[in-house]
């Protein structure tokens, strides 16, 4: 069984042009011989944080909650992709990441950003950064930032251009890093208990 990785996408929006992003990020995971999940935040739906999942008593959390503490428990890894609101982060994403603290421990995370525009949602991978080591992951090097995400993936996710080319490129090298850093991980808590 390869390594077990949660690729996660926050947008609500209803024209959705990340999930090219996702979709390629799954496809070519997989393919690598990685067990990969989709975790969609719009699909998770949970609602805005009000508790986290910690703090409801064992068996109480909403369902959806429940399962996803699960998940994430279990991965490897995880793979943030986000796309970029007014410089910033994607609040479904962020909103869903924010119901976990302990789960997302002693795991390393990547962070793959898209934008309709030229900057390829960058300042949100730079905003994220910040936010998933503060969350307890280890946050790889290697970024992929996607722009403009319509004429670099196609409605399947496939890369198309120019745009599409670069990011063929681009990609063993990030998931590489990741698979690096994911077996680090499990052979460090395989020989040691985490401290906290």
């Amino acid at each position: 069984m390869g390594d077990r990785i949660l690729v996660f996408y926050g947008s609500y929006r209803r024209d959705r042009m990340g999930i090219r992003l996702a979709d390629f990020l799954v496809k070519n995971l997989r393919t690598r011989g990685a067990d990969v999940e989709f975790i969609d935040a719009k699909a998770v739906d949970l609602p805005m944080l009000d508790r986290m999942y910690k703090e409801y008593a064992p068996g109480t959390a909403p369902a959806a909650m429940e399962q996803l503490a699960g998940k994430i428990k279990a991965a490897d890894a995880f793979v943030f992709v986000t796309g970029e609101y007014n410089w910033g982060i994607q609040p479904g994403l962020k909103n869903l990441t924010d119901h976990y603290l302990e789960e997302w421990y002693w795991r390393p995370a990547a962070i793959a950003s898209y934008s309709a525009g030229r900057f390829s949602g960058v300042r949100s991978g730079t905003a994220w950064h910040h936010t998933l080591s503060e969350m307890g992951m280890v946050v790889i090097s290697s970024t992929l930032a996607v722009g403009p995400i319509a004429k670099t993936l196609d409605a399947d996710g496939e890369p198309t251009g120019e745009a599409g080319a670069a990011l063929a490129k681009a990609f063993p090298r990030f998931a590489d890093d990741l698979a690096w850093w994911t077996e680090a991980a499990r052979e460090q808590r395989r020989r040691r208990a985490p401290p906290y």
